[in-house]
């Protein structure tokens, strides 16, 4: 008979404590053979692609289930599956029914931002292993919540949809930030620019289809009409649901930003941008977005443009660490760095070099949790990870909400100005709640 994979994680835990060993180090599964069960939610976009990264695993890994609010979305998942594998996963369309699975271990939460605290939350306090989506939580008190979860939760593992934590070219290119080659960095800036050729038109109000259960979709969010302009991928522009392009990408490149200088949390942060290639109405986040995060010794600049392709340094998308002898270029397909001029000041003159990137890092991430699970070890996007890129990332919309320049107090966790201290929690639907830690 096989060991029952929650009671083996549950006799560890306690095994763990009573020895006075974190049970952390035990949690791995009773044999690196025993098969992981996982199950999707949220199946239309990123969380498709995670879950096929799951599968091209060799070490017997099965899907058992996906959960999606809309039925079109789900069979059509549920067909691929069955296609790629040979067998049919289980389908629902309330992911408590998934965490009421006895069969599944892992959950792989794919849906909107604003569904991944409560799911991720509820999750850990069913027994199961995670994956959540980046960003990893909508607010700061829901990053805060969800780091508290986690540990309360040692024995399970959390691992946060930052990938690039798992290509190996975003260190080396740090390595050389830290290393002091190119002389002391005081302006670090990070971009995306998304080239969308044409700008969103207004949409009117309609009733759900009956395809969707809009109800569920909406979870925490603040009741509204539907709007196909608010739906499927477009959330992501409308502050019930996500953050836009900041929070969209800037948790992956804020995140070098950050690790490559050593910084913590900003000193103030300005805002710039606005709503100017679509019209009012069709989306609510900025189509164009600065953001100025001052620290005590450099300036870290965000900027994103739904519209243009091209940004910084001819490339759509980076992180630039600008020094006083040459600054070091780092994207997804590797990293440059460029040697400013020479002279008696700044110092000899030193090779340009390139480098592209290793191998696939949402493959490589995907291997890291497994690995975890089944053998012990240390996540490469835990959620102390998460939870700080996911806060810097919001703290840049806060500002650009509240139209000011806005001041963090790190002693207080809060900011100086009320307008900024409004937006820490998020309004919640009185039919959910953050589950409480």
């Amino acid at each position: 008979m096989k060991t029952d994979r929650r009671g083996f994680i549950k006799n560890s835990a306690i095994t763990a404590t009573a020895l006075g060993v974190a049970p952390g180090l035990l949690n791995a599964c009773a044999s690196p053979a025993e098969q992981i069960n996982v199950a999707l939610i949220g199946c239309r976009s990123m969380g498709f692609n995670n879950l096929q990264s799951f599968l091209r695993e060799e070490n017997n890994v099965a899907c058992v289930a996906l959960c999606d609010v809309d039925s079109k979305v789900l069979e059509s998942r549920a067909a691929e599956v069955e296609k790629m594998t040979g067998k049919r996963p289980l389908t629902y369309k309330d992911f408590r029914d998934v965490l009421d699975n006895k069969d599944v271990h892992a959950v792989i939460i794919g849906a909107p931002d604003h569904w991944h605290a409560v799911m991720m939350m509820m999750a850990l306090d069913v027994g199961k292993h995670v994956y959540v989506e980046k960003p990893m939580g909508h607010s700061i008190e829901e990053c805060n919540a969800m780091v508290a979860a986690q540990a309360k939760h040692p024995e399970l593992y959390c691992q946060v949809g930052m990938w690039q934590r798992s290509s190996k070219h975003w260190f080396e290119a740090s390595e050389v930030v830290k290393s002091g080659l190119l002389g002391d960095v005081h302006l670090v800036k990070a971009w995306i620019y998304k080239g969308y050729d044409t700008p969103y038109p207004v949409m009117p109000d309609t009733e759900a289809p009956e395809y969707v259960d809009y109800d569920m979709w909406l979870g925490p969010a603040p009741k509204r009409p539907f709007n196909m302009n608010r739906f499927h991928y477009n959330f992501r522009w409308w502050w019930d649901y996500a953050g836009g392009a900041m929070t969209d990408w800037g948790v992956h490149l804020l995140d070098f930003a950050l690790y490559a200088m050593d910084a913590d949390m900003p000193e103030s942060i300005s805002p710039g941008g606005g709503i100017f290639y679509h019209q009012p109405g069709a989306i609510e986040t900025p189509d164009i977005q600065q953001t100025i995060y001052n620290y005590p010794k450099h300036a870290m600049i965000w900027e994103c443009g739904l519209n243009p392709g091209i940004g910084p340094y001819q490339k759509a998308h980076g992180v630039a660490f600008v020094g006083q002898k040459g600054t070091l270029v780092v994207t997804r397909s590797g990293y440059e760095i460029l040697p400013d001029h020479s002279n008696e000041i700044k110092g000899p003159f030193f090779e340009a070099k390139a480098q592209q990137a290793y191998g696939d890092g949402l493959d490589e991430h995907v291997k890291n949790l497994l690995s975890c699970i089944r053998e012990g070890g240390t996540l490469n996007a835990p959620v102390e990870v998460g939870a700080k890129t996911a806060i810097i990332s919001e703290m840049g919309n806060m500002a650009y909400r509240v139209g000011q320049r806005i001041n963090w107090n790190n002693d207080s966790q809060s900011f100086n100005e009320t307008a900024a201290n409004d937006l820490i929690k998020l309004n919640y639907n009185p039919n959910w709640q953050l589950p409480k830690v």
